[in-house]
């Protein structure tokens, strides 16, 4: 999956996580929480994307 998908897939977390949360009154409930997660994991491979990205850039800039 590439950096695209990923934030496709991240944003539309983002509003399922905003959406329920609303509707359910709390942060803490247990389907707020799992959404929360998987975000998370988004995030950590779009993190690792992003170092890996500027890694690659740098070593061409040295060359």
């Amino acid at each position: 999956m590439d950096k695209t998908d990923l934030l496709i897939q991240l944003q539309s977390l983002r509003l399922k996580l905003h959406e329920i949360a609303e509707a359910r009154g709390s942060l803490t409930d247990p389907d707020v929480l799992a959404i929360s997660e998987e975000a998370d994991q988004l995030i950590v491979a779009l993190q690792y994307i992003q170092r890996n990205e500027v890694a690659c850039s740098s070593m061409r800039k040295s060359e």
